[in-house]
């Protein structure tokens, strides 16, 4: 039997993530790991959304311009299926190291920036890299945790990533008063590299990818059996995910300026609706993942994508004290939808190429990202408001919840190498 131990230390400082399953040390050890490399991952992705409206002021872009370029940093993400592919073929664990390093310099690098050209590159670089370090770091969870418990990891892993943005609107809040605004704030974004040479001796590899590393087959085999072995299941999780992720990325991104230019919110008073509310929404990425486990993958992915839908449709048309209520419930399901769409992601495929499987779904979230951010710019022209604009992208959002009662298996307590053997 394996030896099950009390949560760590630092499990009293996450309330939100409740009454944790029987975990091993070593399971411990890996959320613990996993959770602090994605932290600052999610600070950064965070930071670009909450400073939008004093780096457009600063570099002068045009209000039309904001969705593109959104769309263009997040094309950063593209590049990071080749990272996920590496790792299939030379481990998580040294492609983990590589892209903290890679996410953090990158990051540090925007500070600097002098133009929109520049600062452009250094995001689209560093969301390359930070991508997928939260990629790799699902896909290591879910090969490490029993069938039972996979969901709540996952949701767990997510909770704790999104401190990371906890973190940046915390800081947001001091945007005024430090001496050289946003740009200060990209410079917390160089910590990772203080703990890199820890993470570096702790970091284990996963027991299955060491199991199959000496039977790897051909590259462009793993990814033909990825589109041909199970088509009905790639495809339908593709598709679910981004009729989500349309209008998931670009509701986010434009929030913390809509609440400033529409509701005449301050950076103080949208920090402090970030920290406390996301503080309630982050319970959604724990309670999806144990819904899941506890009720199944599909019943509760339906629900998450289809009331984030609604949510958001609802948010950028409402007025007082339900537009507080109604961002901490679009940031709730955004959150639990992510969480099931990955927990999907990281089952519904064999271990020699789960890592690929995931960078491909991340691809697609970036697919749907990019057209959900484009969209508003092009829809500008017609609705003469991005907040309308969003609120159409939102309606298309409904069409997920449908695609996954139609095309998606259930796979919640099944021991991977049943739902895809190797």
């Amino acid at each position: 039997m394996q030896d099950m131990r009390k949560p760590p230390f630092w499990y009293k400082f996450t309330f939100f993530l409740g009454r944790p399953p029987p975990l091993t040390a070593h399971q411990w050890k890996l959320l613990g790991l996993m959770g602090a490399v994605s932290f600052f991952e999610h600070y950064d992705i965070y930071l670009f959304a909450l400073n939008l409206k004093q780096i457009q002021a600063e570099l002068l872009i045009p209000e039309s311009d904001l969705g593109l370029l959104g769309a263009v940093v997040r094309a950063g993400a593209f590049f990071s299926i080749l990272l996920a592919i590496a790792a299939d073929r030379v481990g998580r664990r040294l492609m983990l190291l590589i892209t903290v390093v890679g996410y953090t310099l990158a990051t540090g690098a925007t500070a600097v920036a002098p133009t929109t050209e520049s600062f452009v590159t250094f995001q689209f670089l560093a969301r390359a890299f930070g991508q997928a370090e939260v990629w790799i770091a699902a896909v290591v969870v879910a090969e490490e945790f029993a069938p039972e418990h996979r969901g709540w990891g996952i949701g767990a892993l997510g909770a704790l990533q999104a401190l990371g943005a906890g973190f940046a609107a915390l800081m947001f809040g001091f945007v005024d008063v430090l001496p050289y605004g946003w740009r200060s704030l990209y410079l917390v974004g160089l910590v990772p590299l203080i703990f890199i040479a820890y993470w570096r001796r702790t970091l284990p590899e996963t027991h299955r990818y060491e199991q199959i590393s000496a039977v790897r087959e051909p590259l462009m085999k793993s990814m033909r059996e990825l589109f041909s072995k199970a088509p009905g299941r790639t495809f339908g999780l593709f598709l679910a995910v981004f009729a989500f992720s349309i209008a998931g990325s670009a509701t986010h991104f434009f929030a913390p300026k809509y609440l400033q230019d529409v509701h005449q919110w301050t950076p103080g008073g949208v920090a402090m609706l970030t920290v406390m509310g996301g503080a309630l929404a982050i319970v959604g990425n724990p309670l999806a993942g144990w819904l899941s486990d506890r009720f199944g993958r599909r019943p509760v992915t339906i629900l998450f994508t289809g009331f984030f839908a609604f949510a958001a449709m609802v948010f950028y048309a409402a007025t007082g004290v339900l537009v507080p209520m109604l961002w901490v419930a679009v940031v709730f399901f955004v959150m639990g939808g992510e969480v099931v769409t990955t927990s999907y992601s990281t089952e519904l495929f064999p271990t020699r190429y789960r890592s690929t499987a995931n960078g491909f779904r991340g691809v697609v979230v970036t697919l749907a990202a990019i057209t959900g951010l484009a969209a508003v710019s092009a829809l500008f022209p017609f609705t003469g408001s991005n907040w309308v604009s969003l609120s159409i992208m939102a309606a298309a959002s409904l069409s997920a919840p449908l695609v996954v009662w139609l095309m998606l298996p259930e796979t919640s307590r099944k021991p991977l190498e049943e739902i895809a053997p190797d």
